[in-house]
């Protein structure tokens, strides 16, 4: 069954516990963190220490942490210590230097995933597969929550799985962004595993009912 994260970017952050507790009861299947520097992307989110607040009030609760930042093994080992169970960089952020930040996130004892922009070849990740855990596919430009679906994701996720396939690992494929009833179905579809959803779920006012649909497919 296809796992979904709800991003608590779309979470009113006066009530965060509230919201992800709510979604959870939902059947919600884990949270997704996105951490934005203001320089990688042209916006600043919230880092370590909200994750660190949520994990303590949520400890039983898969963390996955994107990190659209310019300097991710920096600070890795922060955001482990906090409570993240897995953590996804930008290949776009570090070309040169991926094989030392997945080094890096593996030695602070989380998984690892590796991200790329819509405008980014699906092949730059082929090389990773079988060797990080996660590929994220972004279906918007990463920075702002709520955007629109970009409809080319499908095919980007189809040659991914197939390229998994030809190389027999079971690296997971995840996609993040517009998210919803309409296009989540695609991306299974297409091979996504884990669909990340936002805007979605927490402005939802049944959001069992869009779980049910995007984990019923």
């Amino acid at each position: 069954m296809t796992k979904i994260a709800a991003s608590i970017l779309s979470a009113d952050f006066a009530n965060l516990k509230h919201d992800c507790t709510r979604l959870l009861e939902a059947g919600v299947d884990l949270m997704h963190f996105d951490v934005m520097d203001g320089h990688f992307v042209p916006n600043i989110s919230y880092g370590a220490p909200v994750l660190k607040c949520l994990h303590a009030a949520m400890p039983d609760v898969y963390y996955d942490v994107h990190l659209m930042i310019s300097d991710p093994a920096r600070y890795a080992a922060d955001f482990a210590r906090a409570g993240a169970s897995l953590i996804t960089f930008h290949l776009e952020a570090v070309p040169d230097t991926a094989e030392e930040v997945i080094a890096a996130i593996r030695a602070a004892g989380c998984q690892v995933g590796i991200s790329i922009r819509p405008g980014t070849p699906v092949e730059a990740v082929f090389p990773y597969l079988g060797v990080v855990d996660l590929i994220l596919v972004m279906s918007v430009e990463p920075g702002f929550g709520g955007q629109k679906f970009i409809p080319t994701t499908p095919t980007r996720i189809a040659a991914i799985c197939a390229e998994r396939t030809r190389r027999g690992c079971d690296t997971l494929i995840e996609v993040d962004g517009g998210i919803n009833t309409e296009t989540g179905p695609l991306c299974i579809a297409a091979g996504a595993d884990w669909l990340v959803a936002g805007s979605s779920l927490f402005h939802a006012l049944d959001p069992a009912a869009v779980v049910n649909v995007l984990h019923s497919k």
